[in-house]
């Protein structure tokens, strides 16, 4: 049984720093992508940004040049760096893999709350 488990939520002060850690256990195949997505209340789950096992990344626009998606050395683990957060990145943070799409939709984790305070 597949399984992805995140850590690394908090909270913290606007400006301030995280750092999310997902890996994934039960599985055999490497995931062709791994990404994050979030979900804040009353709104749907945007993916935040994504890797390919090639290294390529994508981000959405809002988090760009504050997030870095980065993959572990581990099988299926995979790391975004958050900086200079804002109020508007509270949200819960879902981990996500993929053995076969761009961006990943297949295996989901639980989620860890990110909350950011003004």
């Amino acid at each position: 049984q597949v399984q992805l488990v995140e850590s690394g939520g908090g909270l913290v002060q606007a400006g301030g720093s995280l750092r999310l850690s997902c890996a994934a256990s039960g599985t055999i195949f490497r995931f062709i992508a791994m990404g994050w997505y979030r979900q804040a209340p009353g709104k749907q789950r945007e993916l935040v940004a994504a890797i390919t096992s090639g290294g390529s990344t994508n981000y959405q626009d809002s988090v760009k040049g504050r997030f870095t998606i980065s993959r572990g050395n581990a099988k299926n683990s995979v790391y975004l760096q958050m900086n200079s957060l804002n109020p508007g990145d509270t949200a819960v943070y879902y981990c996500a893999g993929d053995r076969t799409r761009v961006p990943p939709n297949e295996y989901w984790g639980q989620g860890t709350q990110v909350t950011v305070s003004s």
